[in-house]
């Protein structure tokens, strides 16, 4: 305990910075992907997309992150296994190590998953620099498994709003008055989807709960208040027959442009509740540690500082950095319009706020490029890029053990540092 006790403060300045490190890297990395669909079916510029996720990613981290946070923190390993200090320089090593994964990944242009990397470089550290009894094998299987059954759930849903755009909108007599009369519905659902996940069990990370009722209730609200919006922006839209008569649906397409705009805000906001717990979950355990100088309680407090460290660390991320990978997700792997960006848009923050209400730390990426692989189906399998879709798998492969070996690498150095 004499580590903790000499080196106390130390340990928690440099934890910071490796978890400032790996927020920025999520926000450099992760929501460039989260926002390429918004800026591959051109319906936001990159400018706007990132305006839009700085505001909501900030909210979702610190409003709705709390439950996947706890997960990442006490959730892999098993705490009563690992003596405090080597928690800490695991964790310090972890953090460092998919900050430094996710530099490379990003300067590259790579859209790799921060959550592959986190976990992959926890399980990495506990496992060979300590005990593979130190691995909370148990807790891993629904993770992993959270990482085929995420991307395959939100290509169904995606898959099943892009063929009710194409029943009650794209294959109807008039799409644009069709169009006109069924979007704000779509609005609806957007903001009492992410309204309900959101209250019924984020919230209560920052002192608020509510009943199923009260929630129910406030989320109905803020759907209408979204769909009173979005009609508002959408008498602004008039029929274009000159843009018609370039694009069938160019008009019907300006609608769904503004519908977007509501499904890129809910995107981001699912994306921050999910993934500032790849920054922040071993970060929380470290300064636990240290604080009580005890292994780490799983359900101890979260000091809201730490979400709040972790949401400024994706921002800056995402303004310094996000614009070197934004387009990969959004222009290589099919060609997306509003109409089909959104219904990608949507059935991933559905299923990653889904996600986060539950504590499953879900891969972001991989849950929207099932939901741009279910966009491509839809359309006919000669509507993939399929070779890019070859290197995008690639680079989840290549992930996991690249978090592990370097954390084990950085793991080793602080041991000979430190102890």
């Amino acid at each position: 305990m004499s580590l903790l006790a000499d080196y106390g403060f130390v340990l928690l300045v440099l934890a910071c910075a490796f978890g400032f490190f790996m927020a920025w890297g999520v926000g450099a990395n992760d929501v460039a992907n989260a926002m390429g669909t918004s800026v591959g079916s051109r319906a936001l510029t990159v400018k706007q997309a990132i305006l839009i996720a700085m505001i909501f990613e900030f909210a979702g981290a610190y409003l709705a992150g709390g439950a996947v946070t706890q997960t990442i923190k006490g959730g892999i390993v098993d705490p009563a296994v690992i003596p405090p200090e080597l928690m800490v320089l695991g964790m310090m090593s972890a953090l460092l190590a998919a900050g430094s994964w996710l530099l490379i990944a990003s300067t590259r242009g790579w859209p790799v998953s921060t959550t592959h990397t986190i976990v992959g470089a926890v399980v990495g550290f506990a496992a060979v620099g300590i005990s593979t009894d130190a691995v909370n094998w148990s807790g891993l299987a629904p993770i992993v498994g959270s990482w085929v059954v995420s991307p395959v759930l939100s290509g169904i849903v995606a898959f099943a709003l892009f063929m009710s755009v194409q029943k009650l909108i794209i294959d109807t007599e008039d799409p644009f008055r069709s169009a006109k009369r069924y979007v704000p519905l779509y609005m609806f659902a957007t903001g009492f989807m992410v309204t309900i996940m959101t209250v019924s069990k984020g919230l209560k990370q920052v002192g608020v709960s509510l009943s199923p009722l009260h929630s129910t209730l406030l989320a109905g609200a803020i759907g209408l208040a979204v769909m009173a919006l979005g009609m508002v922006l959408l008498s602004r839209i008039k029929l274009d027959p000159e843009a018609d008569k370039t694009f069938h649906y160019a008009s019907v397409e300006k609608v769904f442009a503004v519908l977007m705009v509501f499904t890129a805000c809910s995107m981001a906001f699912a994306h921050g509740s999910n993934d500032v717990a790849n920054a922040v979950g071993p970060l929380a355990a470290v300064v636990e540690v240290i604080q009580t100088g005890a292994a780490v309680g799983a359900k101890a407090p979260l000091p809201g500082w730490v979400l709040l460290l972790g949401a400024i660390g994706i921002v800056v991320g995402l303004a310094t950095y996000g614009y070197k990978v934004i387009a990969t997700i959004g222009r290589e792997i099919t060609e997306l319009t509003p109409s089909r960006g959104f219904a990608a848009e949507l059935a991933t923050a559905t299923t990653v706020v889904g996600a986060s209400a539950i504590g499953l730390p879900v891969s972001t990426t991989h849950t929207l490029v099932g939901a741009v692989l279910g966009i491509g189906i839809a359309r006919g399998i000669g509507a993939l890029n399929l070779g890019m879709v070859g290197k995008i798998f690639m680079s989840w492969l290549i992930t996991l053990p690249a978090g592990a070996i370097l954390a084990i690498i950085f793991f080793t150095i602080f041991r000979a540092i430190f102890l």
